[in-house]
């Protein structure tokens, strides 16, 4: 689906996952700063949204989803995954109930795949799933920000910032208000500074929870009954993750950022064994060229890397 703010000045259309809306207006940097600073927002338009009404709703969600929901309070928010039945993620969803719905939103054409998974397990619940993508566009406002929210729009509040579902109708008139515009690469900048995973993107065929810090924040582990809790629990109470996610500072005299799949591997190493590949790499205005990466457990946390042919300094996000 395409934004219409791509036909705000300046706007470079992004590629790949994040098709259809716009990967900077010009200047990447002024960009991250007015975000740092809580201003301007952020569109997102071209994420999934879906809803779940109904008197079972949340007793129903909390049968599938990784997280603790029976008893969500009204307007607070959270994170949920899906597993499959082996325990890899499937789906993220990004939720708020407002006191009658469920609104999610998740990755850009994954909602249909969710969806047709929710309805097969409806059974004899009283709920009823939708796809809203076509009616509401997900705008994200950083944290710090004032800009006011219209009555009646739902807001899912974090730490990172407001997530608003707006009426796709009114998205050009709330960025023309509540302006400027940044685009996907400076919020995806600020993503990997605060080691935040994202679903396509940290994760592969095999990702499990626990590889990528999701344990706590989209994954309640004083709950059962959903698909792939065996793999949650016995990997947390008798195992350890076979990856960690980490951080890396990438030397800042490369011209070009290591691309998703770089492999990753110790700068001592003259064989050159591969250790991990990078997931996702970006250009912050204050960090310079930074990165998330998966490695393997065992990699000392203070190891030199490469990610290709770039040095790279590794903080750690998930303990090995």
């Amino acid at each position: 689906m395409k934004s219409p703010l791509l036909s705000l000045p300046g706007a470079v259309p992004a590629e790949g996952r994040d098709e259809g809306v716009a990967a900077h207006y010009g200047d990447l940097f002024r960009e991250q700063r007015a975000l740092a600073a809580g201003r301007g927002l952020v569109d997102l338009s071209h994420r999934g949204v879906v809803t779940v009404t109904g008197d079972d709703r949340l007793s129903w969600l909390h049968l599938l989803l990784t997280q603790h929901v029976s008893e969500l309070p009204a307007g607070q928010a959270t994170e949920a995954l899906i597993l499959s039945a082996h325990g890899h993620i499937e789906h993220a969803l990004y939720l708020v109930d407002d006191g009658e719905t469920v609104w999610a939103h998740v990755e850009p054409g994954t909602q249909e795949a969710l969806i047709a998974y929710l309805e097969s397990m409806k059974f004899f619940y009283r709920v009823e799933v939708a796809d809203r993508t076509d009616e509401f566009a997900v705008v994200h406002l950083p944290a710090g920000s004032i800009a006011e929210v219209p009555d009646g729009v739902v807001v899912r509040e974090t730490a990172y910032g407001r997530d608003l579902f707006l009426p796709r109708a009114d998205l050009e008139a709330y960025a023309a208000q509540h302006g400027p515009v940044a685009g996907i690469l400076a919020y995806e900048a600020l993503r990997i500074e605060q080691h935040r995973p994202r679903i396509g993107f940290e994760t592969d065929h095999r990702t499990i929870p626990h590889e990528l810090g999701w344990i706590g924040s989209a994954v309640h582990l004083q709950k059962g009954c959903y698909r792939g809790q065996e793999t949650v629990a016995r990997v947390h109470n008798l195992g350890k993750p076979p990856r960690r996610l980490v951080f890396l500072h990438l030397d800042g005299s490369e011209v070009h950022l290591p691309a998703p799949g770089t492999p990753v591997r110790l700068a001592a190493d003259e064989e050159g064994r591969q250790l991990g590949f990078v997931t996702t790499s970006g250009r912050h205005h204050e960090l310079g060229p930074i990165a998330l990466a998966l490695v393997k457990r065992n990699v000392p946390v203070d190891a030199e890397l490469l990610a290709g042919d770039t040095a790279a300094a590794q903080e750690t996000v998930v303990e090995p």
